[in-house]
């Protein structure tokens, strides 16, 4: 099986996903101090990545 670049794009983009909801939901439900705000705007960045990168999948 070959890992072309849209392939690594697109694993990429899911682990990204992944990640930003996951940070997300930590400052969502863990933590409800100011760290909080910390956890879910760093989720919402990496939702931004993802988005930024499921864009140049087949343009690169």
């Amino acid at each position: 099986m070959g890992m072309n670049k849209n392939t690594v794009l697109g694993w990429a983009v899911l682990l990204m996903i992944i990640m930003g909801l996951l940070l997300i939901a930590l400052g969502a439900f863990r933590y409800d101090e100011t760290a909080g705000w910390g956890f879910a705007a760093t989720g919402l960045g990496f939702l931004a990545n993802a988005w930024v990168f499921s864009s140049l999948k087949g343009r690169l």
